[in-house]
Protein backbone atom coordinates (compact mmCIF):
# COMPACT_ATOMS: atom_id res chain seq x y z
CA UNK A 1 0.00 0.00 0.00
CA UNK A 2 1.25 3.72 -1.01
CA UNK A 3 2.19 5.69 2.11
CA UNK A 4 0.13 8.35 1.25
CA UNK A 5 -3.49 5.92 0.83
CA UNK A 6 -2.23 4.26 4.62
CA UNK A 7 -1.68 7.53 6.13
CA UNK A 8 -4.87 8.45 4.86
CA UNK A 9 -6.66 4.91 5.86
CA UNK A 10 -4.99 5.20 9.48
CA UNK A 11 -6.21 8.89 10.03
CA UNK A 12 -9.82 7.43 8.91
CA UNK A 13 -9.59 4.51 11.68
CA UNK A 14 -8.55 6.99 14.03
CA UNK A 15 -11.27 9.54 13.46
CA UNK A 16 -13.85 6.59 13.55
CA UNK A 17 -12.66 5.50 16.88
CA UNK A 18 -12.30 9.05 18.50
CA UNK A 19 -16.00 8.44 20.05
CA UNK A 20 -15.56 5.14 21.52
CA UNK A 21 -12.21 6.94 22.86
CA UNK A 22 -14.40 10.06 24.56
CA UNK A 23 -16.39 7.69 25.70
CA UNK A 24 -13.48 5.84 27.74
CA UNK A 25 -12.13 8.83 29.27
CA UNK A 26 -15.54 10.67 29.69
CA UNK A 27 -15.52 10.55 33.53
CA UNK A 28 -11.40 12.11 33.56
CA UNK A 29 -13.04 14.97 31.34
CA UNK A 30 -13.16 18.45 32.94
CA UNK A 31 -16.64 19.28 33.54
CA UNK A 32 -18.28 22.70 32.39
CA UNK A 33 -16.71 24.72 35.30
CA UNK A 34 -13.02 23.56 34.77
CA UNK A 35 -13.37 24.04 31.13
CA UNK A 36 -13.52 27.06 29.41
CA UNK A 37 -13.70 25.75 25.96
CA UNK A 38 -17.50 24.26 26.86
CA UNK A 39 -18.96 27.88 27.77
CA UNK A 40 -20.88 29.17 25.20
CA UNK A 41 -18.98 32.17 23.17
CA UNK A 42 -21.57 34.74 22.04
CA UNK A 43 -18.70 35.99 19.91
CA UNK A 44 -18.08 32.86 18.01
CA UNK A 45 -21.25 30.14 18.42
CA UNK A 46 -19.71 28.01 15.55
CA UNK A 47 -16.49 26.57 14.01
CA UNK A 48 -17.27 28.26 10.60
CA UNK A 49 -18.68 31.47 9.23
CA UNK A 50 -19.88 29.96 5.92
CA UNK A 51 -17.58 28.13 4.29
CA UNK A 52 -14.31 29.68 6.42
CA UNK A 53 -13.16 28.45 9.44
CA UNK A 54 -13.46 30.28 12.83
CA UNK A 55 -11.17 30.37 16.19
CA UNK A 56 -13.58 28.44 18.13
CA UNK A 57 -12.06 25.51 20.22
CA UNK A 58 -13.49 21.99 20.16
CA UNK A 59 -13.61 20.93 23.81
CA UNK A 60 -11.21 18.21 24.85
CA UNK A 61 -13.03 14.51 24.43
CA UNK A 62 -15.90 16.72 22.79
CA UNK A 63 -17.45 16.59 18.82
CA UNK A 64 -19.52 18.52 16.63
CA UNK A 65 -21.46 17.76 13.47
CA UNK A 66 -22.35 19.90 10.47
CA UNK A 67 -24.46 19.82 7.34
CA UNK A 68 -23.79 21.94 4.51
CA UNK A 69 -26.28 21.97 1.84
CA UNK A 70 -26.20 24.61 -1.43
CA UNK A 71 -28.80 24.31 -4.50
CA UNK A 72 -27.33 24.17 -7.88
CA UNK A 73 -30.20 26.29 -9.23
CA UNK A 74 -29.17 30.24 -9.50
CA UNK A 75 -31.51 32.52 -7.85
CA UNK A 76 -31.01 34.87 -11.09
CA UNK A 77 -32.53 32.87 -13.38
CA UNK A 78 -35.60 32.75 -15.69
CA UNK A 79 -38.29 35.43 -13.82
CA UNK A 80 -39.98 35.04 -10.51
CA UNK A 81 -42.35 32.59 -11.51
CA UNK A 82 -40.03 30.54 -12.60
CA UNK A 83 -37.78 30.48 -9.00
CA UNK A 84 -41.03 30.34 -7.58
CA UNK A 85 -42.24 27.13 -9.31
CA UNK A 86 -39.02 25.46 -8.04
CA UNK A 87 -39.22 26.72 -5.10
CA UNK A 88 -36.39 29.05 -4.65
CA UNK A 89 -34.59 26.65 -5.84
CA UNK A 90 -35.05 24.11 -3.50
CA UNK A 91 -36.57 21.89 -6.48
CA UNK A 92 -32.93 21.85 -7.63
CA UNK A 93 -30.13 19.52 -7.40
CA UNK A 94 -27.69 20.06 -4.56
CA UNK A 95 -23.98 20.25 -3.53
CA UNK A 96 -24.46 18.75 -0.16
CA UNK A 97 -21.80 18.09 2.44
CA UNK A 98 -21.08 16.28 6.01
CA UNK A 99 -18.50 16.94 8.46
CA UNK A 100 -17.51 15.36 12.12
CA UNK A 101 -14.82 17.31 14.10
CA UNK A 102 -13.45 16.22 17.59
CA UNK A 103 -11.07 17.89 20.38
CA UNK A 104 -8.19 15.05 20.60
CA UNK A 105 -6.67 17.32 23.26
CA UNK A 106 -6.85 21.20 24.76
CA UNK A 107 -6.66 23.50 21.83
CA UNK A 108 -6.63 20.43 19.24
CA UNK A 109 -9.29 19.19 16.76
CA UNK A 110 -8.94 17.07 13.94
CA UNK A 111 -12.01 16.62 11.58
CA UNK A 112 -13.52 15.36 8.47
CA UNK A 113 -15.50 16.61 5.73
CA UNK A 114 -17.04 14.68 2.84
CA UNK A 115 -19.27 16.56 0.06
CA UNK A 116 -21.03 14.53 -2.47
CA UNK A 117 -19.33 14.69 -5.72
CA UNK A 118 -16.64 12.12 -3.47
CA UNK A 119 -14.23 14.85 -2.41
CA UNK A 120 -13.16 14.02 1.16
CA UNK A 121 -10.84 16.70 4.15
CA UNK A 122 -9.14 15.86 6.58
CA UNK A 123 -8.61 18.68 8.64
CA UNK A 124 -6.93 19.91 11.64
CA UNK A 125 -6.64 23.01 13.57
CA UNK A 126 -4.45 24.33 16.82
CA UNK A 127 -5.17 26.68 18.69
CA UNK A 128 -1.64 29.24 18.82
CA UNK A 129 -3.35 31.77 20.68
CA UNK A 130 -6.46 33.17 22.49
CA UNK A 131 -7.33 36.35 22.63
CA UNK A 132 -7.52 37.56 26.24
CA UNK A 133 -5.02 35.73 27.37
CA UNK A 134 -1.99 36.06 25.44
CA UNK A 135 -2.82 38.41 23.41
CA UNK A 136 -5.10 40.67 21.10
CA UNK A 137 -6.36 37.97 18.75
CA UNK A 138 -7.15 34.65 18.26
CA UNK A 139 -4.82 32.49 16.58
CA UNK A 140 -5.17 29.20 14.68
CA UNK A 141 -2.70 27.28 12.88
CA UNK A 142 -4.44 25.22 10.13
CA UNK A 143 -3.45 22.11 7.73
CA UNK A 144 -5.45 19.94 5.61
CA UNK A 145 -5.56 17.42 3.21
CA UNK A 146 -8.40 16.41 1.09
CA UNK A 147 -9.08 14.01 -2.03
CA UNK A 148 -11.05 13.45 -5.26
CA UNK A 149 -13.09 10.43 -5.68
CA UNK A 150 -12.53 9.34 -1.71
CA UNK A 151 -9.26 9.91 -1.93
CA UNK A 152 -8.57 7.35 -4.55
CA UNK A 153 -9.81 4.70 -1.75
CA UNK A 154 -12.41 3.63 -3.98
CA UNK A 155 -10.52 1.27 -6.37
CA UNK A 156 -6.79 0.45 -7.67
CA UNK A 157 -7.64 2.00 -10.73
CA UNK A 158 -9.86 5.58 -9.50
CA UNK A 159 -8.98 8.52 -10.98
CA UNK A 160 -8.38 11.15 -8.01
CA UNK A 161 -5.82 14.25 -6.78
CA UNK A 162 -5.01 15.27 -3.82
CA UNK A 163 -5.28 19.23 -2.25
CA UNK A 164 -3.17 20.08 0.64
CA UNK A 165 -3.23 23.15 2.50
CA UNK A 166 -1.80 25.35 5.03
CA UNK A 167 -2.83 28.55 6.44
CA UNK A 168 -3.92 30.45 9.69
CA UNK A 169 -6.59 32.42 10.86
CA UNK A 170 -6.61 34.99 13.04
CA UNK A 171 -10.01 36.70 14.76
CA UNK A 172 -10.59 39.68 16.98
CA UNK A 173 -13.74 39.20 19.00
CA UNK A 174 -15.84 42.43 19.19
CA UNK A 175 -17.15 42.03 23.20
CA UNK A 176 -20.11 39.84 22.82
CA UNK A 177 -21.32 40.94 19.65
CA UNK A 178 -19.10 38.98 17.28
CA UNK A 179 -16.23 38.80 15.60
CA UNK A 180 -13.78 39.44 12.65
CA UNK A 181 -11.71 37.25 10.42
CA UNK A 182 -8.31 37.47 8.10
CA UNK A 183 -7.32 33.85 6.90
CA UNK A 184 -4.19 33.68 4.32
CA UNK A 185 -3.73 30.01 2.81
CA UNK A 186 -1.42 28.53 0.68
CA UNK A 187 -3.15 25.32 -1.49
CA UNK A 188 -1.16 23.32 -3.00
CA UNK A 189 -2.39 21.51 -6.13
CA UNK A 190 -5.39 23.65 -6.64
CA UNK A 191 -5.29 22.67 -10.25
CA UNK A 192 -7.26 19.32 -10.23
CA UNK A 193 -5.35 18.63 -13.58
CA UNK A 194 -2.06 16.27 -13.34
CA UNK A 195 0.90 18.51 -12.41
CA UNK A 196 2.98 17.73 -15.68
CA UNK A 197 -0.16 19.77 -17.82
CA UNK A 198 -0.41 22.11 -15.31
CA UNK A 199 1.27 25.39 -15.52
CA UNK A 200 -0.34 27.02 -12.13
CA UNK A 201 -0.75 24.07 -9.62
CA UNK A 202 -0.88 26.81 -6.24
CA UNK A 203 -3.16 29.56 -5.08
CA UNK A 204 -2.59 31.94 -2.06
CA UNK A 205 -5.80 33.44 -0.81
CA UNK A 206 -6.77 34.91 2.53
CA UNK A 207 -10.19 34.60 3.82
CA UNK A 208 -11.76 38.12 5.45
CA UNK A 209 -14.90 37.49 7.58
CA UNK A 210 -17.32 38.70 9.47
CA UNK A 211 -20.02 37.82 12.27
CA UNK A 212 -22.48 40.06 14.01
CA UNK A 213 -24.80 39.93 16.34
CA UNK A 214 -27.96 41.80 15.85
CA UNK A 215 -29.83 39.94 18.62
CA UNK A 216 -29.34 38.01 21.70
CA UNK A 217 -29.00 34.66 19.46
CA UNK A 218 -29.30 35.91 16.29
CA UNK A 219 -26.21 37.01 13.72
CA UNK A 220 -25.62 38.29 10.32
CA UNK A 221 -22.60 36.71 8.79
CA UNK A 222 -20.41 37.75 5.71
CA UNK A 223 -16.54 36.21 3.65
CA UNK A 224 -15.02 37.04 1.17
CA UNK A 225 -11.86 35.32 -0.27
CA UNK A 226 -9.54 36.90 -2.70
CA UNK A 227 -6.76 34.47 -4.77
CA UNK A 228 -3.57 34.80 -6.41
CA UNK A 229 -1.69 32.07 -8.39
CA UNK A 230 -4.06 29.32 -9.79
CA UNK A 231 -7.53 31.20 -9.67
CA UNK A 232 -10.73 29.81 -12.31
CA UNK A 233 -14.09 31.66 -11.55
CA UNK A 234 -14.28 34.26 -9.42
CA UNK A 235 -13.27 35.18 -6.08
CA UNK A 236 -16.54 33.19 -3.67
CA UNK A 237 -18.28 35.14 -1.48
CA UNK A 238 -21.30 34.57 1.02
CA UNK A 239 -23.37 36.34 2.99
CA UNK A 240 -25.86 34.49 5.58
CA UNK A 241 -28.61 35.18 8.65
CA UNK A 242 -28.11 32.28 11.52
CA UNK A 243 -29.92 31.40 14.35
CA UNK A 244 -28.15 29.58 17.45
CA UNK A 245 -30.53 27.41 19.40
CA UNK A 246 -29.11 25.62 22.47
CA UNK A 247 -26.01 23.34 20.44
CA UNK A 248 -27.98 24.11 17.37
CA UNK A 249 -26.49 26.99 14.99
CA UNK A 250 -29.00 26.76 11.92
CA UNK A 251 -27.69 29.13 9.18
CA UNK A 252 -29.40 29.92 5.62
CA UNK A 253 -26.66 31.35 3.46
CA UNK A 254 -26.59 33.23 -0.01
CA UNK A 255 -23.17 32.36 -1.83
CA UNK A 256 -21.97 32.72 -5.63
CA UNK A 257 -20.24 29.01 -5.49
CA UNK A 258 -20.46 25.59 -3.99
CA UNK A 259 -17.27 25.28 -1.95
CA UNK A 260 -17.27 24.04 1.42
CA UNK A 261 -13.79 22.89 1.62
CA UNK A 262 -10.79 24.73 1.37
CA UNK A 263 -9.71 23.48 -1.49
CA UNK A 264 -13.29 23.89 -3.46
CA UNK A 265 -12.75 27.37 -2.31
CA UNK A 266 -9.39 28.12 -3.93
CA UNK A 267 -11.11 27.07 -7.01
CA UNK A 268 -13.46 29.73 -6.96
CA UNK A 269 -17.61 30.26 -7.84
CA UNK A 270 -18.87 30.12 -10.35
CA UNK A 271 -19.79 33.89 -11.32
CA UNK A 272 -20.67 36.83 -9.48
CA UNK A 273 -24.12 37.19 -11.57
CA UNK A 274 -25.29 34.19 -10.07
CA UNK A 275 -25.89 33.09 -6.57
CA UNK A 276 -27.53 30.25 -5.12
CA UNK A 277 -29.77 29.54 -2.01
CA UNK A 278 -27.87 27.23 0.90
CA UNK A 279 -28.19 26.25 4.58
CA UNK A 280 -25.32 24.98 7.37
CA UNK A 281 -26.73 23.20 10.73
CA UNK A 282 -24.42 22.37 13.44
CA UNK A 283 -25.11 20.68 16.14
CA UNK A 284 -22.29 20.82 19.21
CA UNK A 285 -21.89 17.66 21.63
CA UNK A 286 -21.16 19.08 24.64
Amino acid sequence: MKPTRLLILLFSVVALALPQIAAAQNNRAASSDDDPDRDINLSQPDFTLVALPTTLRVPRFRSAFRVTHRFTRPLGQGDFGDLAGDLFGIDSGAAIGLEYRFGLMRGLQVGIHRTNDRTIELFTHYSLLQQGTKGPVGLDGIASIEGTNNMGLSGPDSTHSYTPVLGVAVSRELGKYGAVYVEPMWVNNSNPLPSEIADDNDTFMTGIGLRLRVRPSVYVVGEYTPRAGYKPGVNQGSFAIEKRLGGHVFQMNFSNGFGTTLGQVARGGTSNDDWYLGFNISRKFY
